[in-house]
């Protein structure tokens, strides 16, 4: 059988580089955008090109969890099912002011959007995925998480607490989804270099520490990531499920 990932958040840094990946493995990809239609048409036609697979992109607002629904919905029809599901999606800019601060600036409603984003949104998209799976005998859920709910990262409470929320969520899921062979594991990264690392004001800094921290003097990069969450949807990590893998070059024992 043909495998399919649905992924959230696929035209730019981590997830832009998950679907190249998996395309260039045969799987068939269905990945979402925020607003760049063009760019998101665009890539999909690349893959297709490239990789002789079937790729499709759908717009999806991860502020708005209930989306999903439709959103498989219409995956079912092009498709016909799932096989891999990958949060991925992030937010930035205006939703998280509130929420990307120190502690005695946060706000609720930064913080409300950080968490929708993160956690309602991979339980809403993981529980769609999950009805498809269980048709299909199986199937494997991940989420992106990262460090920052591991070490100090300046201004990240908001999204390393979210972070360290949606780390439990995988573990309940991947008790209670096991019996019915799907396997739900988190991808945390350390500082990957991508658009939106770039974005923070302190990114220089970040990039020069994590440099000096590594024991492989580098940043990491999407393709790093997306190498971890192709090994956990293989059969190489069938034994694997309710874990948290932490891709950092290191960084978090430095």
């Amino acid at each position: 059988m043909e495998k399919v990932l649905v992924l959230s958040g696929g035209t730019r840094g981590i997830g832009r580089a998950i679907v190249e990946r998996f395309a260039k493995e045969g799987v068939h990809v269905a990945f979402t955008y925020n607003s760049n239609q063009a760019l998101a048409q665009e890539i999909a036609q690349e893959l297709h090109t490239r990789y002789k697979v079937k790729a499709k992109a759908y717009q999806l607002d991860i502020l708005q969890p209930e989306g999903y629904k439709e959103l498989f919905r219409q995956i079912d029809q092009d498709f016909g099912g799932v096989d891999f599901f990958i949060s991925n999606a992030i937010i930035s800019g205006r939703p998280v002011v509130g929420g990307f601060a120190p502690f005695m600036r946060l706000r609720p409603k930064g913080l409300t959007n950080i968490y929708t984003a993160t956690v309602l949104a991979f339980v809403v998209g993981a529980q769609e995925a999950a009805k498809r799976m269980e048709q299909r005998g199986g199937g494997v859920i991940l989420t992106m998480s990262s460090t920052g709910n591991l070490i100090y990262t300046p201004n990240y409470a908001g999204h390393g607490s979210s972070k360290a929320a949606v780390e439990t969520m995988v573990k309940y899921a991947a008790k209670e989804l096991g019996p019915k062979g799907i396997r739900v594991n988190a991808v945390s990264g350390g500082p990957i270099d991508t658009d939106a690392l770039r974005a923070f004001p302190n990114y220089e800094e970040v990039r020069q520490a994590t440099i000096e921290r590594s024991p492989l003097g580098r940043m990491g990069t999407p393709e790093d990531l997306a190498g971890a969450c192709w090994f956990l949807c293989s059969d190489d990590a069938q034994w694997i499920t309710g874990q948290t893998l932490v891709v950092d070059g290191g960084t978090s024992f430095s």
